[in-house]
């Protein structure tokens, strides 16, 4: 069987690996980047972690830091302007995974003819174009983003977060740095930790795996069970933050070379219609889902449970999933996840956009990759299980 990988070109992994942007940029012949952040990165200061390097190669960066999170098919439209009137050479995503999907995003919008909408590029459109390579600098370790083929981006007109998969998506280099996310709020570190473990466990079980994804997510959730908790409960345990972003990147390039499933598609309308967090609607979703496909793929869901570290290796699969079942519940538990109903979504509003929700889940094609393929009556099931 042939199978086709897809990873950035070089990725520079370990503390203090940021101090080297300059030398990647002229590594590469760039000398013109144009930086996409958020408000936050450059109201705090942290900015200048990513700049500093680039004064000290003699490169002088421009700045877009309007991106928001979920980020929006009007703000793309923004940053394209600016890209486009200005002489850049490369594309530089440096934050979580919102401003690394701008960035995307931003270079396959700018590849198109003037007027192209950015729902034109939803899958199953290849966008395989970008007008400018695109570099990606993680802060936070869960979106994977800097190691994958995919971008989110909401319609504002239809609210619909639409997933966008292409080579036009994929950076050509990243750096993961993991000093970078020691400040990162606890809740973040949860939620981006969840959504890793997601990442890695729906790449493992999907119908599109294979053997080198497979490599990947296994190393990625030996690397995120025995830490999560702890880079949750200790931001200055650089042991477990190192291993964070190291099973984050990893489980990254499991999913861009196997896709997500179930969880991800439904979480997605949870987030473009009630704005939760994405890594936060995933944990939300990851019981409920998990236990619905369970016995379809029981073999992989039992190894999973073994790489996470929930299940000895000499459990039989079907004990070996059942504690799987009990270490998502009880990591929701510990890390504080709240429902859809405690997280203050209104029951009536939830219930009225189920159908809607429903078939956005669907039309993504997320759900096809799922052991156990839903149809509309389930998927409105398991949401109905997840608001608690």
């Amino acid at each position: 069987m042939i199978q086709c990988i897809v990873a950035p070109r070089q990725i520079l992994i370990g503390g203090g690996s940021l101090s080297r942007l300059g030398e990647l940029l002229t590594q590469f012949g760039f000398s013109r980047p144009l930086i996409v952040t958020d408000p936050w990165m450059v109201s705090s200061g942290t900015i200048d972690r990513c700049l500093a390097p680039l004064v000290a190669a003699g490169i002088t960066a421009a700045i877009f830091h309007e991106t928001v999170p979920d980020p929006t098919d009007s703000v793309i439209a923004t940053g394209v302007a600016v890209l486009q009137a200005g002489e850049f050479d490369v594309l530089i995503g440096f934050g979580g995974g919102s401003p690394m999907d701008t960035a995307k995003a931003m270079a396959i919008l700018a590849a198109a003819p003037a007027g192209t909408p950015m729902r034109h590029f939803k899958v199953p459109f290849a966008a395989d174009r970008g007008a400018l390579p695109v570099i990606c600098i993680p802060t936070t370790a869960g979106t994977g983003s800097e190691a994958t083929r995919f971008t989110v981006i909401t319609d504002v007109a239809s609210d619909e977060k639409m997933l966008i998969a292409g080579l036009g998506a994929l950076p050509l280099a990243a750096i993961v740095d993991h000093e970078l996310t020691r400040t990162v709020p606890a809740r973040t570190k949860a939620d981006t930790g969840i959504d890793s473990l997601t990442h890695a466990l729906e790449a493992y079980v999907s119908k599109r795996a294979n053997s080198v994804s497979d490599m990947y997510a296994e190393r990625a959730m030996r690397l995120i069970g025995p830490h999560l908790r702890r880079v949750y409960k200790d931001p200055e345990d650089a042991a477990a933050r190192e291993a964070m972003m190291l099973g984050a990147t990893l489980a990254g390039l499991a999913f861009s070379n196997a896709s997500v499933a179930l969880v991800h598609g439904m979480s997605r309308p949870i987030g473009a219609h009630f704005h939760v967090p994405h890594g936060l609607s995933n944990a939300m979703l990851l019981p409920a889902v998990t236990g619905f496909g369970l016995n379809e793929a029981l073999p992989r869901y039992a190894e999973a449970a073994r790489c996470i570290g929930c299940a000895a290796s000499g459990d039989a699969d079907q004990v070996a999933g059942a504690k799987l079942l009990e270490e998502l519940r009880a990591l929701n538990a510990e890390l504080e996840v709240p429902s859809p109903r405690a997280y203050g979504i209104a029951e009536a509003k939830w219930n009225a956009l189920l159908p809607l929700m429903a078939e956005q889940a669907l039309a993504s094609g997320s759900p096809g990759n799922n052991p156990r393929i839903p149809d509309a009556a389930e998927i409105m099931a398991l949401y109905g299980e997840a608001f608690g």
